[in-house]
């Protein structure tokens, strides 16, 4: 049976809620340091970055994946995924963009659609897999 089958639409959908409401998050602090602690937008990043992760990766971790390995293992794996969607989100804008010429949108749009399924299954199949599978 291929590992495909076996997700379930609810861990989809948890997923999904996920990473709206740390996308929620990071907006929130990015703001909050831009506009209230007086900090550039670019060094805003940084701080909005790691508050929505670790949002991100409490949520997974417990509630979309229902985790129980240790957190010394499954944390480092999960910024990778995250600091790899992340670059790779910019490759797929300066190829889209830079490189092809074409209308920003389409970036977004292929960025919106592949990034999210490739770290969902990142996630499922190795972040928070049980050690010992």
């Amino acid at each position: 049976m291929s590992p495909w089958r076996r997700i379930p639409f609810a861990a989809l959908t948890r997923f999904a809620i996920t990473g709206g409401l740390a996308t929620a998050v990071h907006a929130t602090v990015f703001v909050f340091c831009v506009e209230w602690a007086g900090l550039a937008p670019v060094p805003a990043v940084v701080p909005a970055f790691l508050v929505a992760v670790s949002v991100s990766y409490g949520l997974n971790y417990r509630w979309t994946f229902g985790a129980s390995g240790p957190h010394r293992v499954m944390l480092p794996r999960f910024f990778a995924v995250a600091l790899n969607g992340f670059l790779l989100n910019l490759l797929i804008t300066w190829l889209v963009v830079d490189v092809g010429g074409y209308w920003y949108g389409y970036a977004l749009i292929v960025a919106v659609l592949a990034v999210p399924l490739i770290t969902f299954a990142l996630s499922k199949f190795w972040v928070f897999r049980e050690t010992g599978q």
